[in-house]
This record gives C-alpha cells, structure tokens and sequence, in this order.
C-alpha cells in the first residue's frame, strides 16, 4: 500500500502581497514536507488554496472524504475559521498539523486549541517581536533621544498587530526611544519605499528601523538612500531570514532578521504526523525559535558562529 500525506497550502488573504508572501512560506514548508515524507517513506501532494478560505475549506473535506491520504498539513491563514474542517479530520482519525501559524483564536499559543491536533509547528509571534524590540533597545541604549521607525506588515492583519502592539510596548519602556512613526509595509518592497519615503518627509532623524518582514527592509534601504542616509549607520531588522537577508547581514548592511525556518518547519510537522499515522509518540507543539538549525535570532555574531548557513529560500 502507497502511504501518502498531503499539505493543503491554503492562505485566505486576498491582499495580494501579503498572500504571496504566504505563499512563498508554504511553498518551501512543502519541500520539506516532501523531503521528510520521502526520507520516511511516504508520497507528499501540495493542494494550492488560492488564498480563498471557502476553498481551503472544501479542499481539506474533499481530501478527506477521497481517502488518499493517511495524514494532512495544512498551512492557514484564517487559522480561526479552519477550526471546522479540522474537526472533520480529526474525527475520522486522519492525523493533522498546522504550519506557520497555529488553529484557533489564540494567535501566541502552540498547544493545540482543536482537541485532537496533532501538531502544531509555528514561531510564537509576541516571543520573537519581544526578542526583535529589546535588540533595538539595545542598540540604542547609549542613543537619547534614539528615533526609531516600525514597519508592520498591514495593521489589518492579526498577527501584525500582535506583533505592532509587542514591539510598542518593549520600546515604551525606554525613556530615550521616540517611535517616530508606523508604516505598513505589506509584505513587499514596494510599498515599503513609499511607506518609508513618507516618514524620512516628515523625520529627519532617524536611528533605527524594526520591521517584521525582510521583504520590508528591501524597500526602507532604497528610501534610506534616497534621503542621503548610509543605511548600513542605522539599526535595520526584519523578520523571515530569506537568504537576500543573510547577505545582507553578512555585507553588514543590515543588523538582524527573525527567522521562522518555513522548509525545517514543514519537515518536523510532517515527521509528527507520520509518527501519528504509524501509532508512534508525538511532540504536539513545534516552537520553530528554538526548533530550527540555529538560533531564531540571527545577527553577524549569529552568521559568524555558522558561517555555511544559508537561507531556506532566496527571496
């Protein structure tokens, strides 16, 4: 009998930069889905979602009620609204995970919110943007006053806002930060430029930039020039450790990216599932911080002690 797995990569956004970053994610958490399946013995199938929940939704029954499939990993965005078809599945006895981001309406919690999910493999959002912050802090102790710029992704998003409202708090708690301004910076480069554009209009003094996206940092380098900065003076961090951001890191242009390590997360989640399939023991929460091939928090320090470490995907 051929075993299979599937991951449903299903992102529900139907912003169109914020989807594709998603989607990159999911892309590369499916080659490691694939890869582990492989290496266990197991066929993979990706199921593109079309960042339309409905979809996402009927994909998973559907998938379910073919009977292919010993075990699924699905990759959400509306990770409330899924909670149903999970249900489904679970109560079929067909194992399945999440990855990048949990089920349920706890948006910072990885055990699981579904009775019965098998696993969860994600990076707890409020954990990584307290990391980011206190870094920026850092940098700026010896800085008063020290003008520090937010670009989040989009504040409509609920993660964003976790992680806007985590980065504010970290900073309002130093008396010499000024958060001169938030931009949206949705995931691409593009409107992060804009974004950036208009802040330096209004602040000409600007020390340091936090940012949850690399894709961000992309854009604020060019408006940094523009302005007549050397972007490699101020503080630059970002998030997803794409490896546009390492060279980055490494050419000492920018200073940290939050790694999320989308390719080893997919490969973990699906190991757990097929210990689910086969009646093995399971890890049901996956806290990809301190579950990837070096630490989440990646700085030149970090690169230094790992100098063969690449990202998992290029841009």
């Amino acid at each position: 009998m051929i075993r299979r797995a599937a991951l449903v990569l299903a992102s529900a956004a139907s912003l169109g930069a914020h989807a594709g970053a998603v989607l990159a994610e999911g892309k590369i958490a499916y080659e490691g889905v694939q890869e582990a399946a492989e290496r266990l013995g197991y066929e993979s199938e990706i199921f593109d979602g079309q960042f339309d929940a409905a979809l996402q939704y009927s994909q998973i029954e559907d998938v379910l009620a073919g009977g292919q499939f010993d075990g699924m990993i699905v990759a959400p965005n509306d990770s409330v609204g899924i909670a149903g078809a999970f249900e489904q599945v679970i109560a079929a006895g067909v194992p399945i995970g999440t990855v990048l981001f949990p089920v349920g309406p706890e948006l910072n919690t990885l055990e699981p919110q579904v009775e019965g999910i098998t696993v969860t493999a994600a990076s707890p959002p409020v954990d990584g943007a307290t990391h980011q912050a206190e870094l920026v802090a850092g940098y700026c102790a010896d800085r008063d006053p020290c003008n520090v710029v937010i670009i989040i992704g989009a504040k409509i998003f609920p993660f964003d806002n976790l992680r806007l409202e985590t980065f504010e708090n970290v900073l309002a708690g130093h008396d010499n930060i000024n958060v001169v301004a938030v931009g949206e910076g949705w995931y691409a480069p593009d409107p992060s430029l804009q974004a950036m554009t208009d802040i330096l209009q209004a602040n000409s003094d600007v020390h340091a930039v936090l940012s949850n996206a690399y894709q961000h940092l992309g854009g604020v380098e060019i408006a940094l020039e523009a302005a007549g900065y050397n972007p490699a003076d101020l503080y630059l961090t970002g998030g997803g450790a794409a490896q546009i951001a390492i060279d980055a890191i490494r050419e000492g242009r920018w200073d940290a990216t939050l790694a999320y390590f989308p390719k080893t997360m997919g490969a973990l989640a699906a190991e757990q599932v097929i210990n689910a399939i086969e009646g093995r023991p399971v890890t049901n929460a996956i806290n990809m911080d301190t579950a990837g091939p070096i630490e989440a928090m990646i700085t030149s320090e970090t690169l230094a002690a790992h100098p063969d470490f690449v990202g998992e995907w290029e841009q």
